[in-house]
């Protein structure tokens, strides 16, 4: 049975867009090739809310993460973290052996720009990264107002990770300031995964000009320079059938109207806090709250596997908690091409089986 996926990513994918995916290879030198990738990235600009160069990469959204912070640390990088997706880009850092700290705060609170600001202050770190939106503990982190200190430090590379928001909710990447913002595929844009996405600032590009050991793969100097030299082509092969899928599926997103989609997905996750609220707690402190994906607060004590297995005989699935908040936690994605009426199906069949 097909179990319609309401978990941190992937999610469900419309069959119409699978299809695309079934298309006749081109030879990926071809001038079909740089068309195909000319035409993804001036949509992803306006989803974006940016003019600066969008870099397509064949991986996950981890890929160009570890590419940014490697890519374009000069001298110190500051992570903060508010889960284990932040924790994640520490790891990098230090795996490839670029100086970096990290500055946590306890789970369910977000980045605040006080804190950003005191870091920065210190004048030690050229590049910071933020989560946007930490699916670990469902906080959506206050981007707009991080960015009124970023304008203080102008010399500082702002990397953000949007992989689980961007295309969800508003992100105007020139505005707030953002030099790298990532995402990938497989959460809000309703595709498969095995694509990642990033918009890159001129600012970005000469920091990584400034740094020796980018790596090869995930150089993403190399990606940059390689598109402004070849007409949108790239280094490697890119995943052409990914491609046909998203250039189609971005048409559908632009179809619908970004403001359109921004509200369908706060709409749904509305629903899910205030059934949340009602039946347990939500787990982050509320004015953080994500819109794409509510983490739950397991104050009942349910046993989300056993409740998780039952959907899965009805068609459904849900996410338990990450982590060390495996079972403390669950957690209710509403992201990509779902509506209110698919989360309200989920939410009566979460019900019918706790005896609600």
């Amino acid at each position: 049975m097909h179990k319609k996926l309401f978990i941190p990513g992937p999610i469900d994918v419309k069959q119409d867009v699978l299809e695309q995916m079934t298309r006749p290879m081109i030879g990926h030198r071809s001038k079909e090739a740089s068309i195909l990738q000319r035409s993804i990235s001036e949509k992803l600009q306006e989803v974006f809310y940016t003019k600066e160069q969008i870099l397509l990469s064949t991986s996950s959204g981890s890929g160009l993460m570890e590419g940014a912070i490697r890519s374009c640390t000069r001298k110190k990088a500051a992570v903060f973290s508010v889960g284990a997706f932040g924790d994640r880009w520490y790891k990098m850092a230090v795996s490839n052996n670029v100086p970096a700290d990290k500055f946590t705060v306890e789970p369910g609170e977000a980045t605040k720009p006080e804190m950003v600001d005191e870091v920065l202050g210190t004048g030690k770190y050229d590049l910071i990264t933020i989560t946007h939106n930490e699916t670990s503990t469902g906080v959506m982190n206050p981007v707009e107002e991080i960015s009124k200190v970023m304008k203080k430090y102008p010399e500082v590379i702002w990397c953000l990770d949007a992989v689980s928001s961007m295309a969800g909710t508003k992100i105007e990447v020139d505005k707030l300031g953002v030099d790298i913002c990532i995402t990938s595929t497989q959460k809000c844009f309703g595709m498969p995964p095995g694509m990642a996405v990033a918009s890159m600032s001129k600012k970005a590009v000469e920091a990584a000009k400034q740094v020796k050991y980018r790596g090869v793969y995930l150089d993403l100097l190399e990606l940059y320079e390689y598109i402004q030299k070849k007409d949108y082509q790239y280094p490697s092969t890119p995943a052409i059938p990914i491609m046909y899928a998203m250039d189609y599926q971005l048409d559908k997103i632009l179809s619908e109207g970004l403001e359109n989609r921004f509200a369908r997905h706060l709409e749904m996750a509305q629903y899910v806090r205030a059934w949340a609220k009602k039946n347990f707690e939500i787990f982050p402190r509320e004015e953080y709250t994500s819109n794409t994906l509510t983490t739950i607060k397991n104050t009942k004590e349910i046993d989300v596997s056993l409740l998780n297995k039952e959907l899965g005989k009805r068609g459904y699935a849900i996410s338990n908690g990450y982590g060390n908040l495996k079972e403390k936690t669950f957690r209710i994605s509403h992201m990509g091409d779902y509506t209110l009426d698919d989360v309200k199906g989920l939410i009566q069949e979460i019900d019918d089986i706790l005896g609600k």
